[in-house]
């Protein structure tokens, strides 16, 4: 299947200013993503929707087409999947591409073959799409819990503290999406899904369908803290 990579790199940034481009094992953090749509054998075609100068020239220097994002989906309350549609338009306003895949610049470590394996499950699944999830591990809903102003905890739902489980061991399994890879159709991200539900993952279709990786298989530049595990994976792997 031959897919169109749109890869999201905002230049503003709060909590890691300017964290596309920070050093991380030698390289921008954005050419670790631009490698990894560029070595998936699904992939045809590499976008960059940006609206920052040195990013888009890190990019061209690295073989990525760049998109110029508008200033209106530049800031940190515009959606993804404006951005990325406004990209897809752009660069293949004739609909070749029938399958897209959204990737983060601020992930630098993902999994080899995880790319090829979302569009493989979409494709299999016949689904709209296709993301990747990590397990929570032992930060899981059921332990969560709430905290008052005076100091009392109480449970975050029900009326039972930690759902009277003391074993991680015995919690159920749960995931949550980890920025590796969002693959779908472009019906689903053009919003023609008729019975999406709607809201701001409408973009997602209706039938939906994950992948999961492991802990510390993807690292999503959050924090500073997050740099430096990035920085110390990658040394070691490669």
């Amino acid at each position: 299947m031959s897919a169109l990579a749109i890869i999201l790199a905002r230049s503003g940034s709060k909590g890691v200013p300017g964290k596309n481009i920070a050093p991380v094992a030698g390289k921008p953090c954005i050419a670790w993503t631009i490698k990894a749509a560029h070595d998936a054998h699904c992939v045809s075609k590499v976008v960059v929707s940006t609206d920052g100068n040195e990013i888009a020239q890190v990019s061209r220097d690295l073989g990525a087409q760049i998109h110029e994002r508008s200033s209106d989906l530049a800031s940190d309350t515009a959606t993804i999947d404006a951005a990325a549609r406004q990209a897809v338009l752009a660069v293949d306003p004739d609909g070749q591409f029938s399958t897209i895949i959204l990737l983060y610049a601020n992930v630098p470590v993902r999994p080899v073959g995880l790319i090829d394996r979302a569009v493989q499950l979409l494709e299999s699944e016949n689904c709209d799409s296709v993301q990747s999830y990590a397990s929570v591990g032992k930060y899981h809903p059921w332990w969560t819990a709430r905290l008052s102003e005076e100091g009392r905890v109480s449970p975050w739902q029900g009326d039972v503290l930690n759902h009277n489980i003391y074993r991680r061991q015995d919690l159920p399994e749960a995931f949550l999406p980890d920025g590796g890879v969002i693959a779908l159709s472009r019906k689903a991200l053009m919003l023609e899904i008729s019975n999406a539900k709607p809201g701001p993952h409408a973009f997602l279709g209706s039938v939906l369908c994950g992948i999961n990786t492991d802990e510390g298989e993807v690292i999503d530049i959050d924090t500073p803290l997050d740099l430096i595990v990035a920085d110390t994976i990658l040394r070691q792997t490669t």
